[in-house]
């Protein structure tokens, strides 16, 4: 896979990176074993850009930092043939993943850092993110201890996550932001009418989470399937009403992705790709076979004709994301 310049700060990452989370919680149960099996398919096929977070793991059998650890086992003889991103900010989610308990004192950033290294057995973090901008804690001060570990040698490029464009522009006066991680899809586009004009005028690389709608845009997915430890059971956009009229959505995907003889899943992924130079998508999977699927997906060109049959269909959505 093609290596790509994720902002402009240096940072180079694999054109489509690999989520994480769902290999510790959030997407029901998860098999260590076939996890790790598809972190190593990933590199195989070229994916070296990993993303995780500390609190990943919450709510699962392991608990938080638990994804950071299976990473840290996994490449713990590879560290140098990878990117690494991780995040702080969230001490805790509640309410089946929809609520965050927040925290991103300085002192809290700094010591959440150093537990991240020590569960990833890293001695640097490649991209450290604020995962959400804690409302407490003015985001100059959040990333002015960011910019401390930087220079400390401990973090390589600092992130935001889901921030607005008038923080974006506050963090970024007081140390240079290199990506800013989104939920970004054929469905959700809501960062494209300030946050991704303000992101590019900046130099910062676009990472959208969640490129395949939570799995809904792969034609797969009923909200009758979900399990008691699947957020998607209480999201709006899942509710068995809102799952009947958004598969209008899915229906257009799946006839272009028939008329290419591809995957409805590749084409949603392919439309984010088309998005530009600066977008590296980093679909969740714990599974090799949909990893392979979803690495297809960055050599599939739409052409115009498809991208004005996809692009109103934002437009359609029923449900609110979250």
């Amino acid at each position: 896979m093609q290596q790509v310049q994720l902002g402009s700060q240096g940072l180079t990452v694999s054109a489509q990176g690999l989520g994480c989370m769902g290999m510790s919680q959030s997407y029901g149960p998860a098999d260590d074993s076939v996890s790790i099996a598809t972190l190593d398919r990933a590199l195989e096929l070229g994916v070296t850009f990993f993303d995780t977070a500390d609190v990943y793991g919450v709510g699962g059998i392991y608990g938080f930092g638990a994804n950071e650890k299976l990473l840290g086992y996994a490449f713990r003889d590879r560290r140098d043939d990878i990117t690494l991103a991780t995040k702080c900010g969230i001490k805790g989610i509640v309410t089946n993943g929809l609520s965050f308990r927040l925290g991103a004192s300085p002192d809290y950033v700094k010591k959440a850092c150093e537990d991240s290294l020590k569960r990833l057995r890293t001695d640097r973090i490649d991209l450290y993110y604020l995962h959400r901008v804690d409302p407490e804690t003015p985001i100059e001060d959040t990333v002015g201890a960011m910019a401390e570990l930087v220079r400390e040698g401990k973090v390589r490029h600092l992130g935001l996550s889901e921030v607005t464009a008038e923080q974006l522009e506050k963090a970024h006066a007081v140390h240079p932001i290199s990506a800013l991680q989104s939920e970004y899809s054929l469905w959700t586009r809501g960062i494209e009418e300030s946050v991704l004009p303000t992101a590019r005028r900046l130099g910062v690389g676009i990472v959208p989470f969640s490129p395949l709608g939570r799995g809904f845009l792969t034609g797969t997915v009923a909200s009758a399937q979900f399990g008691d430890d699947d957020m998607r059971r209480t999201n709006p956009r899942f509710a068995p009403e809102a799952v009947a009229a958004n598969q209008a959505i899915v229906d257009v995907v799946r006839r272009i992705a028939d008329e290419k003889g591809v995957l409805p899943g590749q084409v949603a992924l392919a439309w984010v790709h088309s998005r530009g130079e600066d977008v590296v998508p980093i679909p969740g999977t714990k599974r090799p076979a949909y990893l392979e699927q979803n690495v297809a997906a960055a050599d599939l060109e739409l052409t115009p004709s498809d991208l004005e049959r996809l692009d109103p269909l934002a437009a359609r959505v029923t449900g609110n994301r979250y």
